[in-house]
């Protein structure tokens, strides 16, 4: 059995991911696995963090992402009898609120891409953790999901799923040794949050997201924001009073 650090990052191309999978080899062997819908941009992605750490063990595989039995297939052949140490969750996308609004087959393929699926996956990998009494789940949320706003609800929907289940895993695994962490980020700047940023909006480097979701794993952290000014932002806006949050247009 290897004796590196063993990583599993499901949605391994997207941005935040990436730049966490390049922290995590800093100073460090690892053996990381990368899981993701595109092979190509995954074998890019495996090729680029081989050069970085020519002594880690890079592999990648295709994931399912939108049924039970595929995501729980794909888990199963990730760590069979293996222990796993991390495990971040990291795919989604940043959903089209109007669109949404009006193509109700795409609203519930947004709902399950960035808000079931990523709780089925924590379930699977939370449940062969505890098998071994090891580990940490961390799954990427986001502040969308601390109140729902006219502007993108169905995302925030989403993430308030994910939210809560989080919470209830967290009390699920209290008195064991596996962890769950929930990370909420901000906009971050990202292919994904491309419009946002031709619109002006403020931005945090995805370095510094990255940065802190390695920090938060590492420290086994119930829930982290992402910068941290957003927890006092968040927390501003779930308590705002109604009839000032109706004048709002957010």
């Amino acid at each position: 059995m290897s004796q590196k650090k063993r990583i599993v990052i499901i949605g391994a191309t997207s941005a935040i991911a990436t730049h966490c999978a390049r922290q995590w080899l800093e100073g460090s062997e690892v053996d990381m696995t990368l899981v993701g819908r595109d092979l190509e941009k995954l074998e890019r992605l495996a090729q680029d963090l081989r050069v970085r750490s020519q002594s880690s063990q890079i592999s990648v595989r295709l994931g399912d992402f939108e049924t039970p039995a595929g995501i729980q297939l794909t888990v199963d052949k990730i760590s069979s009898d293996e222990r796993l140490d991390i495990a971040l969750i990291a795919h989604g996308s940043l959903s089209d609120q109007e669109r949404c609004q009006n193509d109700l087959t795409l609203c519930q393929s947004e709902l399950m891409l960035n808000g079931v699926s990523p709780v089925l996956y924590a379930e699977a990998f939370a449940s062969k953790m505890l098998a071994n009494n090891h580990g940490t789940v961390a799954v990427i949320g986001s502040v969308a999901g601390d109140r729902g706003r006219r502007s993108n609800y169905v995302y925030g929907a989403a993430k308030g799923l994910v939210t809560r289940y989080m919470q209830g895993l967290q009390h699920r695994l209290v008195g064991s040794e596996v962890r769950a962490v929930l990370i909420k980020p901000g906009p971050t700047d990202t292919p994904m949050t491309l419009v946002l940023k031709e619109k002006g909006a403020k931005l945090a480097p995805v370095e510094e997201v990255a940065a802190a979701i390695v920090s938060s794993v590492a420290k086994g952290s119930d829930l982290i924001y992402a910068p941290q000014k957003w927890r006092v932002i968040m927390m501003i806006i779930r308590h705002l009073p109604k009839f000032i949050f109706n004048k709002m247009n957010i």
